[in-house]
């Protein structure tokens, strides 16, 4: 009798242990690991971004990621502010001279290639700090590449025999029309892509650039702590103007003379570039004093009117954090990132 309530006690305990070790087993499911963090550093052009972030990632073992639509490309050196060697060699820089300038990349190739060096980056328990001032690729990093509706094979078809008729150039200058920020992001060698956007904008009635996200509202896979780096804009304007005059001392048309032989214009991306289709144009000028004058006054006049479309993108986006730097010490303001990195507020 004894023997059976042992067994049976036994018996008992077997079982509870059995469902206590499927409970825990549920909740350790259950439990979400916490998200790695990465640091975004976004700013207009001319704010001061490289500088930041060479500071900041000296002081807690990062890398950094380009987030730059041109630094991609080799021998595009002077005219879009590309990291010095030195700080190169001492910070490892991912995503810049990558590619010769007549390869295609566009803000999905951002996307799988910057998420590529985020891991690797993390796998070395560094920190991943990306720098840039393209929205759309940070918008991508972020929540994921473009997406629209499903494909309509009438549609498509349609579309397709119209770019075989009237050539990829004349689809291109299309979509160029109806939605220039994304056209921006491909060159009319693209053929699928341009085929995609142009049902996408026939289906929808909108624009590739403003439908890609409207459905995310939360960052993927990874724990983003992003940054605004500002200046007042008389200071930010001037601090453009005068960084203009740099580059044109450091050889900037000399650089533009080097890369046209190398196909700068058979990429509709590094040609409209800011500060290089400026200088196609003086190129294809006489060339005399008033055609360079109306270059410099170009130059400069589209690099601020590009900082003030940054300012007005980055305002619209909650999640970026923006820091004055004419208000705070440099060090004050990488303490506070680096702050917020580490506690994770």
């Amino acid at each position: 009798m004894s023997g059976g309530v042992s067994f049976e006690q036994d018996e008992l305990e077997r079982i509870i242990f059995g469902f206590a070790l499927q409970a825990q087993k549920q909740i350790t499911n259950h439990i979400q690991k916490p998200k790695k963090r990465v640091i975004v550093i976004a700013g207009p052009t001319g704010c001061g971004k490289s500088d930041f972030a060479m500071m900041l990632a000296r002081e807690i073992n990062g890398e950094i990621i380009s987030a730059d639509s041109m630094q991609i490309y080799r021998h595009m050196d002077i005219g879009t502010a590309k990291p010095p060697k030195k700080d190169q060699k001492e910070i490892p820089h991912h995503l810049i001279d990558a590619l010769d300038i007549t390869e295609p990349f566009n803000v999905v190739d951002f996307y799988y290639e910057s998420r590529h060096c985020i891991q690797k980056i993390l796998a070395r328990d560094a920190v991943p700090i990306v720098v840039g001032g393209s929205g759309f690729y940070l918008q991508s990093l972020i929540y994921g590449p473009p997406s629209g509706p499903p494909s309509v094979p009438e549609l498509r078809k349609s579309i397709e025999e119209q770019v075989e008729h009237l050539g990829a150039d004349v689809m291109y200058e299309k979509l160029r029309q109806l939605d220039l920020e994304y056209a921006n992001t491909i060159t009319k060698n693209d053929k699928q892509k341009i085929v995609r956007a142009l049902e996408i904008i026939h289906l929808t009635g909108k624009k590739v650039s403003q439908l890609s996200w409207k459905a995310r509202k939360s960052p993927l896979n990874y724990d983003f702590r992003c940054w605004f780096l500002y200046r007042p804009k008389d200071q930010l304007y001037a601090r453009i103007d005068e960084r203009c005059d740099q580059m044109i001392a450091a050889g900037f048309l000399d650089e533009v003379k080097k890369l046209l032989p190398l196909g700068l214009e058979e990429n509709s991306s590094t040609a409209r570039a800011i500060g290089y289709r400026q200088a196609i144009d003086y190129f294809n000028s006489p060339q005399k004093e008033e055609d360079y004058q109306r270059f410099v006054k170009a130059f400069k006049q589209s690099s601020r009117n590009y900082a003030k479309r940054q300012l007005t993108w980055f305002r619209k986006r909650p999640m970026f954090n923006w820091l004055d730097l004419d208000l705070h010490d440099t060090e004050v303001a990488g303490d506070m990132v680096r702050q917020d990195y580490e506690a994770g507020l």
